[in-house]
Order: C-alpha cells, then sequence, then structure tokens
C-alpha cells in the first residue's frame, strides 16, 4: 500500500510537470466559434462573445453562486476534487446508477472549448490532461473568467454577456443577487431551466442554487429567506438578428461541422474556428416573417427549407416555430409522412417508361388485388372522382389517388423506390401499393434533397450550409466543392417540371381543382409545385431554376390538421419564394431540343379547338400523339441519362 501510495504520488507529479512543460493555452481565442452568412457577416458567436467579460467586471453574485454550486472546492484543488470524486464513486457504485458528478470548474471549462463531449476514454484523458495544463499556467481568477464566458445559457446565448443582455438587459457587473442566482443555476440543463423556457423550473432550480450559497456561506439565512418573494422581470431578447428560428439554421451547420473529416479534433489546438457559411440573411428573415403571419396556433409546428438548386446551397432553415420554446429540430430529425409530394418521383417513373403526359387510366373508385392476396381500396380527396379516363397531367393536377395507385402497380412497385433513391434519398421506402400516397416517412433534408434533383435539371448533389471554414489567422482548412452527378435523363425530368406547373393551372379546374390554385394569383414566376397531405401532415414544395423552398407543417402529437392550416402553409410557401426571388434575375428553363409542346385539351389530353381548356402537353420528339416511339436523343449527355 505504501508502494502504491508512493508511486501515486510521483505519477501525479510527472503529471503536473509534463503539463507545465507543455505550450500554454490562448484563453481567449482557443475554441471560439464564429459563423457568418454569406454576405461575411457575423450572426453567432459559440464559445465566444463579441465582448470577453474581464473578472472583475462581472458581479460578485454569479461568481458566488456559480462556485457554490458548481465547485465549492475550487480554489483549493488543483483541477480536479480528488474527495468529491471518491464520494461520487461511492454513491454511484450503492446506487447501481450515476447519482452525482465530481467534475470542476476546470473541468467543466475545458469541455466547453470542444465541439463535442464525446464520452471516449481517449477524450475523456485528452481532457484530464487539459485540465492539468489549465490548472498550471493560469490562476483561478482566470479559469472562472473563462468559464463564465463560455457557459451555454440557453436561448442560444453563450457566456455571461450575452445571457445577462438577453434575460435582464443588463451588463454582466449589474446582474442582482436573485438574476445572478438565476443565470447559475441554468447551465445544468440549459433548455429546462432558462426564464423564457419555464420560469417556473428556473426558479426551483434557483433555490438549489441558492441553498448551495448559504450552506457554504455566501449569503445569510435572512437573505436565502427574502429571495424570490415577487417575479423576476425577464427581458428576452437579443440585441441582433432578435430571430425565433434563426437558431434551427445553427444546429445544421454545427452538424454539418462535426461530420466534416479534417478539422482538427481539439479546437483548443486549432485556435478557433471561422465558419462561412450559406446562410441568406434576408431569405432567413422573410421565411420566419412569412410562417408566423400565417399561423396564430402556438402548438402547431413547421419545418422549413430554401435551397438554391445549382449548388444545392442552404439559404434558409427552420425545424419549429420558436426556438425558445422548443430546441427539437424538425429540419434535421423528425420523419413524417409526405403524403403526395411523392408522386412525381412515381410520374417521372413513369416517363421513363415510356408513358407520356397524355396516357390514360380511369379514375373511379377501385378495389386492388395485391400479390399477397390482401385488397386495398384507395380513395380521393373528399371521395371525389372523374368517372372517366384522365390523362398524366391531369392526375397530378389534382392529385389524383387512384390514377396514381394504377401507375405504381402498372410499373412494379419498385421502379418509383429506385427513382427516389437516384435522386438521393435514402429513407426506406416500403414496396407497398400505396407508396405514391406518401405512406413512407421522410426527413425533409432528406426529401429536399430527391427534389433538388428535379429542380436543377436531373443533376443530384448534396445540400449543404458551410462554404469554408478558416482558423483565426485566415488560413483555409476546409471549403466546400461542388459535386454534381447526372442521375435524370433532362428531357424526362424537364417535361416533370412542367407537368408540375398543373397545379396552379385553371384549364386544369374538373372533377376538383387543381392542388395549388389557390395561390395562383399571388405567384409572378413560374414554379412545379406538389402538395401533399395526410390527417396529420402538410407538405407543399416548389421550384424554378433559382430557388426551391418546401415547407412542413403540422403538430408534434399528431394532431389532425385543419383545412385552414393547409391553406394558411400554401400562402407561407408563396410569400417565402416570392421574396427569396423578387432581387433575382429568375427564368423558367430552356427548353431540351429533343422535346416538342402540343396544346391539347387539359383534362382528355385530345386535340381541342377551345384554347379555355387546353395546355401545353410536353414530349420527347417521336413520343407525342400518332407518332412513332423512337426517341431522338439530342447530346452525348442525353444519351447517357437514357
Amino acid at each position: 500500500m505504501i508502494l502504491g501510495f508512493i508511486s501515486f504520488i510521483v505519477i501525479i507529479i510527472g503529471f503536473y510537470t509534463y503539463a507545465y512543460l507543455s505550450p500554454k493555452l490562448d484563453l481567449k481565442t482557443s475554441g471560439s466559434l464564429y459563423l457568418y452568412d454569406n454576405n461575411n457577416e457575423l450572426i453567432y458567436q459559440g464559445s465566444r462573445n463579441n465582448e470577453w467579460a474581464n473578472i472583475e467586471d462581472i458581479s460578485e453574485y454569479l461568481i458566488n453562486a456559480t462556485v457554490a454550486v458548481e465547485d465549492k472546492n475550487f480554489y483549493n484543488h488543483q483541477g480536479f476534487d480528488y474527495l468529491r470524486i471518491i464520494k461520487a464513486m461511492y454513491l454511484n457504485i450503492k446506487s447501481g446508477e450515476i447519482v452525482q458528478g465530481a467534475s470542476t470548474i476546470s473541468q467543466q471549462y475545458i469541455k466547453n472549448l470542444y465541439l463535442d463531449f464525446d464520452q471516449t476514454w481517449e477524450r475523456k484523458i485528452e481532457e484530464a490532461f487539459l485540465t492539468l495544463e489549465l490548472e498550471v499556467h493560469y490562476d483561478k481568477d482566470e479559469i472562472l473568467e473563462g468559464y463564465l464566458n463560455t457557459i451555454n445559457y440557453g436561448q442560444g446565448n453563450m457566456g455571461i454577456v450575452n445571457a445577462a443582455a438577453y434575460y435582464f438587459n443588463k451588463k454582466p457587473s449589474e446582474l442582482t443577487l436573485e438574476e445572478a442566482i438565476m443565470l447559475a443555476g441554468i447551465s445544468k440543463n440549459p433548455a429546462a431551466y432558462n426564464p423564457v423556457s419555464d420560469y417556473e423550473a428556473c426558479i426551483n432550480r434557483a433555490w438549489i442554487v441558492a441553498s448551495a450559497m448559504l450552506n457554504n456561506g455566501y449569503i445569510d439565512e435572512a437573505t436565502y429567506n427574502s429571495l424570490f418573494q415577487e417575479q423576476i422581470e425577464i427581458y428576452g431578447q437579443n440585441k441582433t438578428n432578435n430571430l425565433q428560428m434563426l437558431m434551427y439554421y445553427q444546429d445544421a451547420v454545427l452538424e454539418e461541422l462535426a461530420n466534416i473529416s479534417g478539422i482538427p479534433e481539439s479546437l483548443i489546438d486549432a485556435g478557433g474556428l471561422k465558419i462561412y457559411t450559406t446562410l441568406d440573411m434576408d431569405a432567413q428573415s422573410n421565411m420566419e416573417e412569412s410562417i408566423l403571419a400565417e399561423n396564430k396556433d402556438e402548438e402547431l409546428q413547421v419545418a422549413s427549407i430554401i435551397v438554391d438548386p445549382n449548388t444545392g446551397a442552404v439559404k434558409a432553415l427552420t425545424g419549429g416555430m420558436n426556438y425558445a420554446t422548443s430546441q427539437y429540430n424538425r429540419a434535421l430529425e423528425s420523419k413524417r409522412q409526405v403524403g403526395s409530394t411523392m408522386k412525381p418521383f412515381l410520374y417521372y417513373a413513369a416517363l421513363e417508361n415510356n408513358m407520356t403526359m397524355s396516357s390514360t387510366f380511369s379514375s373511379e373508385p377501385t378495389t386492388f388485388n395485391l400479390s399477397n392476396g390482401k385488397t386495398y381500396s384507395p380513395q380521393n380527396a373528399s371521395d371525389l372522382y372523374a368517372d372517366k379516363n384522365i390523362t398524366m397531367a391531369t392526375a397530378l393536377a389534382l392529385s389524383d389517388n387512384i390514377y396514381a395507385v394504377k401507375t405504381n402497380l402498372f410499373l412494379g412497385v419498385d421502379t418509383m423506390i429506385e427513382v427516389a433513391h437516384r435522386t438521393g434519398i435514402i429513407a426506406d421506402l416500403a414496396e407497398v401499393a400505396s407508396l405514391p400516397l406518401g405512406t413512407s416517412e421522410i426527413n425533409l433534408l432528406d426529401f429536399t434533397t430527391g427534389y433538388t434533383t428535379f429542380a436543377s435539371g436531373g443533376y443530384k448533389k448534396d445540400l449543404y450550409f458551410i462554404e469554408r471554414i478558416e482558423d483565426m489567422e485566415g488560413n483555409v482548412l476546409y471549403e466546400h466543392e461542388d459535386k454534381k452527378k447526372l442521375v435524370l435523363n433532362p428531357n424526362y425530368t424537364y417535361i416533370l417540371n412542367e407537368m408540375m406547373n398543373t397545379t396552379s393551372n385553371a384549364a386544369f379546374v374538373d372533377y376538383t381543382t387543381p392542388t395549388a390554385l389557390t395561390i395562383a394569383s399571388k405567384l409572378t414566376n413560374k414554379y412545379a409545385i406538389k402538395t401533399g397531405s395526410t390527417n396529420t401532415d402538410f407538405w407543399i414544395v416548389g421550384y424554378n431554376k433559382d430557388a426551391l423552398v418546401m415547407t412542413w407543417i403540422g403538430y408534434d402529437d399528431n394532431k389532425t390538421i385543419s383545412s385552414s392550416v393547409r391553406n394558411a402553409s400554401k400562402n407561407a410557401w408563396a410569400a417565402m419564394i416570392e421574396n427569396y426571388l423578387e432581387n433575382i434575375d429568375t427564368d423558367w428553363y430552356e427548353t431540351p431540343k429533343n422535346v416538342v409542346a402540343i396544346p391539347l385539351d387539359a383534362i382528355t389530353g385530345e386535340v381541342t379547338n377551345d384554347t379555355s381548356k387546353a395546355a401545353l402537353y410536353y414530349y420527347v420528339k417521336g413520343s407525342e400523339p400518332g407518332i412513332s416511339s423512337e426517341v431522338y436523343v439530342s447530346s452525348e449527355e442525353e444519351k447517357n441519362a437514357e
């Protein structure tokens, strides 16, 4: 035992000696995370702030409250509280689960300087060495100063400068005792204990902090008993970029950053990062305004995205109505049934397999006998049917379910899935008759990737949020490389895009109306549009060659959505895409040389002299009605796509 004790002391001394001889960490720049929009304007700083609060400029109340609740022996240990570690181990072993931690402020500060909190042994050993380096090179006030400037205080506020300004509209030195106690309690669970998300939970946590201050002699019993007798006023605003949905975009940036190889594992060694994103702040602001203008239901949630189809750059994104009340990012994490927005993948597959815009099936109540011996009886919306043959163009415009299921079974259920995966969708899609009705669940980013392939003329490309990453000296560590692959035939892609424009064309009014006709008057540009709905979800996606906007709306608890919600979502979508393109010189796709247009009766696809009922039907040369099926290709690229 004596030998073991001596060996332990020698090892500890060796570790501290090694730490002392290591280079001194730069606490004012290490671990910095600066995010810029597409105009190189600073929009966010994580782990650092515009103003670094010196320890003498931070309220003594906050300092005492933080030390009392987080690390009461902070000024006495050398980075690790060994007695606390032993006690925590004993309690955890006794209870059979983790009931108490033993991290010191120094250890937590080191963690704040990392992008992630991996629980691997390699990371824990690295953090331990860095904690030793921190302790031997800096005094306690310097460490505490750095810690308070890097804490996550919730609501997107990193550090005490941002937190004091956001919650109380004050400088860190101006905080009252009660305000300081509230802030000191937030870091335990920033999403749950901040006063904007849950004031009552924040105060309950604040009492725990106050008890720690009382027990450690920072306040007396009389002061303790006088706390929180009245409601504390919460300011709850940022000075700049006060968008309640912006943090959802930042979440996506950080997720992409975590998946980029080649970035140094330790931001401390890297000295901080400057991240230049694809974010268009005007588009993000307009997205938020458009959504909020149309939604008054506090329980309703949304996920929406704006993409430049030419590059795959994500210009704006939200994963919810308000990041302050819910940090769950539906754009990144949720999967929902997509409804009839799945149909364009079916109809592209049909075009590839010798069907045309004017190919017909009968729209009438139908019971399908499936290969597994079961039957399937889909219904159209509101149980309305044409009770006659309709064209593919009409079926898409009116979102006819019977036509879609017939097409799916005619082609074979695996055909549509192959096309969807070819466009970039990675979700598992069930080989069932109902697939084109959107019965499979897909994530918004995944689904947008597939649609971007249509919007780009058949080129698959990855969606991305980060243009480049630099270190604090301006050295480029990463730069996005535009990669695209032609996966769809440009002729058929163009025809599909034209066919999706029928959803806002009044010529296709028949037994029901085109699904986007109600917003046609709001649109100044030509778009390919598709809507999709289930009882609990509503989707709308539309695009031209310069912009793609996709929006999902629904309730987290799968409550039924109303027709008014669907209409509001359409209006919001129209406002988003029109605002985005307002200052962009946009145009429709150029017609491929191998595609011809013929004016036909919109519903029947037959020749008509009534121009009010006519619409342009598009065909690959040789496949138009009355012409042989020989298909001519106009370029080597189109031959490869064939």
